[in-house]
């Protein structure tokens, strides 16, 4: 079942076309990678996905359901997540809160929960549980009261990936989450995605590691210039000539 799919889709800035007629098929779970040069319209497709950008041409599903243009905290919440090159952490906060803050559908953000403080306490101690649990799943329990700030550039990598997790999202679209980590981080992140997709979670990547892509990625999509050049498992996909000369070198 192609859970997530877009059709058709065609985006320019100043004349210029990120999106070419990109359509793009994903599975209800699994990873997938999304590789090309730098310009080749990989996060302006994720921009797209998740709403923050509005295409020209074309359309988005979620399911049956339409998002062509719906705002992103509306097709957040449908469960999707994402996370961005420029990590956008609170730095001064600790990590738990910053992981709770997360959490969907708080009495908390309503008027009148808040004014009669009705379940407020019990849903807040289930939120730091919840919290806790996504810490620990990428081992980041014992910093949990320490500030974001603080953190290794690949523990904050780690962390945003928490703050995904804490959406309930079903679906979490990274861009770029090894970039400029050392090779144990990478391992440990590509450790954690093939778990959330042996949990039932669809992980969509963009990212220029090509030993992680090859280490986690069930499916692998190749752009260039706006369009999707190429597609299949990555053993395919990676081995090709024109693709390992043009991209990989």
């Amino acid at each position: 079942m192609n859970w997530f799919r877009c059709h058709n889709l065609r985006k320019a800035f100043d004349g210029i076309h990120a999106l070419d007629d990109v359509t793009v098929e994903f599975p209800a779970s699994g990873i997938t990678a999304i590789i090309g040069p730098n310009g080749a319209g990989k996060t302006t497709l994720i921009n797209v996905l998740t709403g923050f950008l509005r295409p020209n041409e074309g359309r988005c599903f979620l399911g049956e359901l339409e998002v062509t243009r719906m705002a992103p905290h509306k097709i957040a919440r449908l469960g999707v997540a994402r996370t961005f090159q420029d990590l956008r952490l609170i730095s001064l906060v600790s990590l738990l809160e910053n992981v709770m803050v997360a959490r969907p559908n708080q009495r908390g953000e309503r008027l009148w929960p808040v004014l009669l403080r009705v379940g407020v306490a019990a849903e807040e101690s289930r939120n730091r549980e919840e919290a806790m649990r996504w810490l620990r799943f990428v081992g980041l329990e014992e910093k949990a009261q320490e500030p974001a700030g603080e953190l290794s550039y690949g523990q904050q990598k780690l962390l945003t990936l928490a703050v995904c997790l804490a959406t309930e999202a079903r679906v979490l679209l990274l861009d770029e989450p090894v970039a400029g980590v050392h090779p144990e981080m990478v391992g440990k992140i590509v450790g954690l995605l093939r778990q959330l997709r042996d949990a039932g979670k669809l992980v969509v990547f963009i990212e220029h590691d090509m030993a992680a892509v090859r280490q986690a990625a069930d499916h692998v999509i190749v752009m260039d210039d706006g369009k999707v050049i190429a597609q299949g498992k990555p053993g395919e996909v990676l081995e090709r000539p024109e693709i390992l000369e043009a991209y990989l070198t």
